[in-house]
């Protein structure tokens, strides 16, 4: 009798149905050790992004797109797309905030996305990366070591779950009310010194974890040149000799997560600042060695905005809410269970609504925190129907790699980028550890 096939769908699913954590720990190794097999690694981009800072490659922004909801179905069409263009730089990405709404566990997020690029036959390194691993500000001023030490709790779940990309957002901490630039960014350059040390410490042996810092908060006061090299001198000052520090910079252009909703539900045009875009990727790149500058809160803006992010010279850009947005706008998309996620938020969510809202902008604001709530229904849904909502979605996600010039450059990410086996053992103290045992699929 042949061996029965492989059902690597049944597995994930399993996986994000289960609430048992000692079940879904031993499906997420399962799928793991699949991936492992089938040449899929989970992989750090920071070799690549070193390249691109001296001018080794360039001509392409990479997508970092955040999975909020259908994370397997919608993963398995970014695959699609990347197979289909020979594209081989792309993120899959969970802010710290997403994990909590979205009720995603780094172990879940990283075995989702391996088990998507299983079934969709993609090998090679596969990145995903801990989106605004952000300090409170409010809880960092009550107690700063008690901050600091949660979010290192975070980054050691997250870096052993596979997250080898690890986005520090510590602009939180910037004080404009300082009389000089250096002393407005210092805060921001110390924890996220300190932070960067703590990864260097934590990663797998022969894996180095690209690390991102940001200078400017989205959704406040654009980031300036004299921003930049003050942040970057402080942080190198007090960066141990011989880490390798960040290998990007997040700033501020004029956009915001997830938009400004008019009255109507409608999203305000954004006018972003290309040209604070282009000259501080270029001083980060020509400077300071990184990859250049990455933008975030992009994925509302018009369609004809993304191919000017390349010609930028932008490293990275980040893209969420429109394809949360998708989701829900989907015709696909069950009305009745729409319906009952908007009453559970009239309740649920009642706190957030500010006086003289619309219901559109009410919704549209808070609909994100129903993910979790709601995540079985959701991916209880016919696959017939999660394919359909995917295959829309999948044609935004082609139409974005193109734009951005994410197309054709598997072969200088495969050149760029050591495959590493990481291994995660238990120590006795019952926390985890991660070493690599060679290179190359099993």
């Amino acid at each position: 009798m042949g061996r029965k096939p492989l059902d690597i769908e049944k597995i994930v699913m399993d996986l994000v149905m289960t609430d048992d954590a000692a079940v879904k720990k031993s499906l997420a190794k399962k799928i793991q050790d699949i991936a492992y097999k089938k040449g899929v690694y989970s992989s750090s981009i920071h070799e690549l992004y070193m390249a691109r800072g001296k001018g080794e490659c360039a001509g392409f922004t990479v997508p970092a797109i955040n999975l909020r909801s259908l994370t397997y179905d919608l993963a398995r069409a970014i695959f699609r797309v990347a197979k289909r263009n020979n594209a081989g730089a792309f993120i899959f990405e969970i802010a710290k905030s997403e994990m909590g709404y979205t009720a995603q566990s780094p172990i879940e997020f990283v075995s989702v996305i391996l088990g998507a690029a299983v079934k969709e036959n993609f090998t090679g390194p596969v990145f995903i990366q801990g989106d605004h691993i952000q300090v409170n500000h409010k809880k960092y001023l009550e107690n700063a070591e008690k901050e600091i030490e949660g979010l290192k709790a975070l980054i050691q779940e997250a870096v052993a779950s596979g997250f080898y990309n690890i986005d520090i957002d510590s602009s939180t901490l910037v004080d404009l009310s300082k009389n000089s630039i250096k002393k407005q960014q210092f805060l921001n350059y110390e924890v996220c010194a300190k932070l960067t040390q703590f990864i260097r410490q934590i990663q797998p042996k022969g894996v180095e974890v690209s690390v991102g810092g940001e200078i400017g908060e989205v959704g406040s006061k654009n980031s300036t040149p004299e921003d930049l090299r003050a942040f970057m001198e402080g942080y190198h000052q007090r960066l141990r000799k011989g880490r390798a520090g960040i290998s990007k910079i997040s700033i501020q252009t004029g956009t915001s997560h997830g938009g400004v909703v008019l009255p109507d539900g409608s999203i305000a045009q954004v006018k972003l600042d290309f040209e604070t875009l282009k000259s501080l990727s270029k001083i980060a790149k020509e400077e300071f060695g990184m990859a250049g500058a990455v933008q975030h809160g992009a994925s509302t803006l018009p369609s004809e905005a993304f191919g000017k992010f390349p010609e930028c010279d932008a490293a990275e850009v980040h893209l969420a809410t429109e394809f949360q947005n998708m989701i829900y706008e989907s015709a696909h998309f069950p009305q009745d269970l729409k319906s009952r996620i908007y009453e559970w938020l009239k309740v649920n969510a009642a706190s957030e609504r500010k006086e003289g809202e619309t219901d559109e902008q009410f919704f549209y604001k808070t609909r994100k925190k129903a993910l979790g709530p709601f995540k079985k229904e959701i991916m209880g849904l016919s696959s017939d129907t999660r394919d359909k909502i995917a295959h829309e979605i999948e044609q935004k996600f082609e139409y974005l790699f193109k734009q951005l010039g994410a197309v054709n450059n598997k072969e200088i990410v495969d050149a760029k980028i050591t495959l590493k086996r990481v291994i995660i053992r238990k120590r006795d103290d019952d926390t985890a550890m991660v070493e690599h045992d060679g290179e190359g699929a099993d």
